[in-house]
């Protein structure tokens, strides 16, 4: 394979071309462009089908080694689990839980989690968690199924906690896009076996998004549902080809896909190749999933959208309820991400909660980031934009995992000289994660009933059409199709066609190589000053604005055409759809079984109200002064577990139960709680100045203490002097515990 060069070669007067001046030096560069352009296609080719013949084909930048192989399961998936090394010069500490990167098979191959060496695995590893990578072979063991996927990637985390025993925290898990749901559907079946999950460009709300934006999710209700997944399926004889997917991403941007990509290439072809090469490694390593997979996707996700509601039940009848997910969940997001958008991101939680109390009482953390600008690919590539996002979670992903529960933001700024404490940001940005409500969520998603009501009647027409294609259509083409029909038909794919026509399975492209190395070595760019490159440059942007206005035509016709079908009432009425206030599908509501289960720990909570010993005391009084503030600062817990290192402290899942513990306690019933606080202290005064010099070092460590966290603090000091524990408490302000009560259940 030939090599493209990685420096631009000097330009040399050709006599031929002199007596065409400017023009002539313009053409000759032009078409010398031309023929190395085809040969990097050419080598694109070449090292797609070199990826192929590997056994289990990755763009993973570090070495690994194999753990489980999922393939040899009783239920067998083309799953593996791999140990990645360290760097040279990069020290693993056994002591911190472990990462674990699960990457999306949509389409593209295994990978893009640790595409670089500052990817989400390489700020893992520099912060000095052990990593392990979740991949996958390019095709599907027959019969595989989700539910397989999900009970293997159960038995990789299982494998994960055996070999960290000394790990302070089960392993965190980051599910890149389409690995994000399956990541969160095996934690809501098996919430004991993860720490905080980080799900970055995920889709869990499937109908979500703004008019105007977001038009792939019309894509469903334009093709009448999921009866092509259907018939692709059967035409690939029972095998799904992922560069379908591929091909639904690039019809989002068709100025890129059929003009930027490939004119960024060849207007610097000298210097583009090795990136583009590298890119299209990943991209263009195409997998395939079983036709019995993709059509669970598109029936229950997609179209169906039944994840966000807990209407999804496992063949063994298990419900698949997101709200039994008792680990942390980080949902990273961007407002430039036309795949995921934030709306879909984030609506599961207003699907599954009414109010902010639902989410305490459920004892659910959840954290979310909105980037401004980067893309979709951005967000798991990290490299760049992103970056600062992957090293804040990975640096405080301790902090994350006690944090008490109910819904947060993660804000970011710049570390400065003079900030203070600044020695306890273990980055380059200071991270704190202030709370925000359900309202707060509501106003980046933007729910819509009559949204809901044209997306359920999606829902319905796909199942109709659907069926009505498994009796019509299904059997003839089964009867039809078999292995070697499928392989043609994956080869004229658009998808796959042009690696056939520019591999050196083409005969032109053997000469195209041989005249590419001449051109090399007698390379003549025109100079940077050449009128001709401007007027090159004009025509390109041209070109691109002509591309962009069709797809701006395009997306607001289908918008149009998408809403006039829909909203029909008519239609819906036809589907069953009522013009009613009821909702057009299942919310999630309080089981019995669950409000039993919260009054039970309310009672607890209550009778254990003056329990425990100074720590508790003195972690309820830091939560206590902490909810004055405006979130929880990461430079007060690196204080915190300096304390604990230096006092040989509890356990970190210890310290969060404490947390949670008393965080309740003040949630129920806060005068109460504060008032309990000098029976839980030692009697001695000196002992009591020691815990309260303490909490003053914690709080101060972000800081003066001003505002409604000094007025919180005068208080703990009068509760830590005082004689009379009732008496003692500065009143805070009126407070029903009755109606607290009802508000926690």
């Amino acid at each position: 394979m030939s090599k493209t060069s990685s420096k631009t070669a000097t330009p040399v007067a050709n006599p031929l071309m002199q007596p065409w001046g400017p023009l002539g030096e313009y053409l000759l560069d032009a078409a010398q462009r031309t023929l190395l352009f085809w040969d990097v296609l050419r080598q694109r080719s070449d090292q797609y089908y070199a990826q192929r013949a590997k056994g289990v084909p990755h763009v993973l930048s570090f070495d690994a080694e194999l753990v489980l192989d999922a393939r040899t399961f009783e239920k067998p998936v083309n799953y593996l689990l791999v140990k990645i090394k360290p760097l040279p010069g990069v020290a693993v500490d056994p002591v911190k839980r472990p990462f674990v990167v699960v990457d999306p098979r949509a389409g593209h191959g295994p990978g893009i989690g640790g595409f670089k060496a500052d990817s989400e695995i390489g700020v893992a590893m520099q912060a000095g968690h052990p990593c392990y990578f979740v991949g996958f072979t390019p095709e599907p063991m027959p019969g595989q199924t989700i539910e397989h996927i999900m009970l293997a990637e159960a038995v990789f985390m299982e494998k994960v906690i055996a070999l960290h025993p000394q790990a302070e925290g089960k392993p965190c898990v980051i599910g890149n896009c389409q690995a994000g749901w399956a990541v969160l559907m095996v934690a809501a079946l098996r919430p004991e076996l993860f720490g905080p999950i980080i799900v970055p460009g995920s889709p869990l709300s499937y109908w979500a998004g703004v008019e105007g934006e977001n038009p792939m999710r019309y894509s469903g209700g334009m093709y009448g549902g999921s009866w092509m997944t259907a018939m692709a399926g059967d035409l690939g004889n029972g095998t799904f080809d992922g560069g379908y997917l591929v091909e639904n991403f690039e019809k989002q941007n068709p100025a890129n896909t059929l003009w930027t990509k490939n004119y960024d290439l060849w207007s610097k072809v000298d210097t583009e190749g090795k990136r583009f090469l590298e890119f299209e490694k990943w991209w263009g390593g195409h997998v395939n999933l079983n036709a019995e997979e993709i059509q669970w996707i598109v029936d229950q996700l997609f179209v169906g959208n039944r994840l966000a509601t807990g209407e999804i039940v496992t063949s063994a009848g298990e419900r698949i309820d997101l709200r039994n997910i008792r680990s942390p969940i980080i949902c990273f997001c961007s407002k430039g991400d036309n795949i995921t958008p934030p709306q879909q991101a984030l609506g599961w939680i207003v699907d599954l909660y009414d109010t902010d109390n639902d989410i305490r009482a459920n004892g659910q953390t959840i954290i979310y980031a909105v980037h401004e600008t980067i893309g979709h690919l951005g967000i798991f590539v990290s490299g760049g934009v992103a970056k600062k996002e992957h090293q804040e979670f990975a640096s405080n992903i301790d902090l994350i995992d006690v944090l008490p529960p109910g819904l947060y933001e993660a804000v970011m700024t710049p570390k400065s000289a003079d900030m203070v404490n600044a020695e306890g940001v273990t980055g380059d940005w200071l991270v704190r994660f202030e709370p925000r409500t359900l309202k707060d969520v509501r106003d980046i998603v933007l729910p819509d009933p009559d949204n809901e009501r044209r997306f359920a009647a999606v829902r319905r027409v796909s199942e109709i059409n659907l069926g009505l294609y498994r009796t019509l259509f299904q059997p003839f083409i089964k009867a039809t199709v078999n292995q070697q029909t499928a392989e043609w038909m994956k080869k004229l794919n658009a998808a796959e066609l042009p690696f056939e026509i520019f591999s050196d399975r083409n005969p032109l492209m053997r000469q195209v190589a041989q005249v590419a190395e001449q051109v090399r070595a007698q390379r003549q760019p025109a100079s940077p000053d050449n009128p001709f490159l401007a007027w090159q440059a004009m025509v390109s942007e041209q070109i691109i604005a002509a591309l962009n206005g069709y797809r701006d035509l395009a997306e607001s016709g289908t918008e149009k055409l998408f809403l006039a079908i829909y909203s029909s009432p008519v239609l819906q009425s036809m589907l069953g759809l009522n013009a009613t206030d009821e909702p057009p599908r299942r919310r999630p509501g309080l089981e019995p079984e669950r409000a039993a289960f919260i009054a039970q720990r309310i009672e607890a909570l209550q009778a254990g109200m003056a329990s425990g010993g100074v720590r508790e005391a003195a972690i309820r009084a830091l939560v206590y002064i902490g909810m004055g503030g405006e979130g929880v600062d990461e430079r007060a817990f690196n204080e915190l577990r300096q304390i604990r290192a230096e006092n040989d402290g509890v356990s970190l899942q210890a310290f969060k139960q404490t947390l949670r513990e008393q965080y309740f306690s003040l949630i129920l019933d806060r005068d109460a709680a504060l008032a309990a606080i000098p029976q839980m202290l030692p009697p001695g005064a000196e002992s009591r100045t020691q815990v309260l010099a303490t909490i003053r070092r914690v709080l101060q460590s972000i800081g003066p203490v001003s505002g409604e966290r000094a007025m919180r603090l005068a208080q703990i000091e009068q509760l830590f002097g005082a004689s009379q524990p009732a008496a003692a408490v500065a009143k805070t302000p009126a407070k029903n515990p009755r109606k607290a009560r009802a508000k926690v259940a």
